[in-house]
């Protein structure tokens, strides 16, 4: 089984703002991106590629309303809480933070959890209170793992060594791996694997020997979870990737990083039937 993912961070910002968006309206963009993805992803069969979709939250009622009948695309979330409403309890004081029930409601399936950009995140406000534990946030994320597979979604659980934890990257992913899952459920979880060293501007790419002997360590070390490169499915490593017999998909985001750079439908499907061979 392949898995494919996608996280769309926040390439709804329009270029005028900032951003990178140049495909629709901020309003529509959402459903745009699924109309544009589904169709072409049929040709390949439920039972041996997964597609998932992670948009920011105030896309997901317009993707989910885009999907049509039996459309191979799901839909997920970018986060969840760490605490969820129940029947009886909790009714909802979460103000700014999103319950896996609010994203079961809406119709998210799948959730992406531990993505180095949430893990820097809650870093930063650890240090504003003159803490560095790396520890406390695997912690806090086994709680958001914890939530979303007691309410029914599928998780996207990501890793990775940065820069200054390269040497001891052994010691940093099995933290992770041991923390984040500790107590979990693991049939509906994939490992997204992210070497954060490499990933962006001016880096030098992980090449194939090195992605190689770290999914081989994830894999052991849970008993044969699968494993995503979560360094950036493209389409200049997708031949790469898939020779890679202990890489069972991967995590694309931007699919354009000179030029008019941003997330194009066209460009993703590419990508995917180069990864796919089909």
């Amino acid at each position: 089984m392949k898995h494919i993912f996608l996280n769309l961070k926040r390439f709804d910002v329009p270029v005028e703002y900032g951003g990178v968006n140049r495909l629709a309206p901020i309003d529509e963009w959402g459903a745009y991106i699924v109309r544009s993805t589904q169709e072409a992803l049929r040709r390949y069969r439920p039972d041996e590629v997964e597609f998932v979709q992670y948009f920011p939250e105030a896309h997901l009622i317009g993707a989910v309303s885009a999907r049509s009948d039996g459309s191979p695309v799901q839909i997920g979330c970018q986060g969840v809480y760490r605490m969820s409403t129940a029947v009886g309890g909790n009714f909802g004081a979460f103000t700014t933070n999103r319950p896996v029930s609010a994203m079961r409601a809406l119709g998210v399936r799948s959730v992406l959890i531990g993505h180095c950009e949430e893990r820097m995140d809650k870093l930063g406000i650890l240090a504003e209170a003159g803490a560095a534990d790396t520890v406390a946030v695997s912690r806090i994320l086994n709680q958001e793992v914890r939530e979303a597979i007691a309410g029914g979604l599928s998780v996207l659980y990501c890793i990775g060594e940065d820069t200054a934890d390269q040497e001891r990257w052994q010691e940093v992913l099995e933290e992770q791996l041991e923390v984040g899952l500790r107590g979990v459920e693991r049939s509906r979880i994939t490992i997204g694997y992210e070497p954060i060293w490499s990933i962006g501007p001016g880096k030098r790419p992980a090449d194939q020997a090195y992605i190689t002997k770290v999914a081989r360590f994830i894999k052991e070390k849970t008993g044969g979870m699968p494993v995503v490169y979560g360094g950036g499915l493209r389409e200049d490593n997708a031949e790469m990737l898939s020779s890679i017999a202990e890489i069972d998909g991967g995590l694309i985001a931007l699919t354009r990083f000179q030029g008019e750079v941003g997330f194009y439908p066209d460009e993703y499907i590419k990508i995917i039937r180069a990864y796919l061979g089909k």
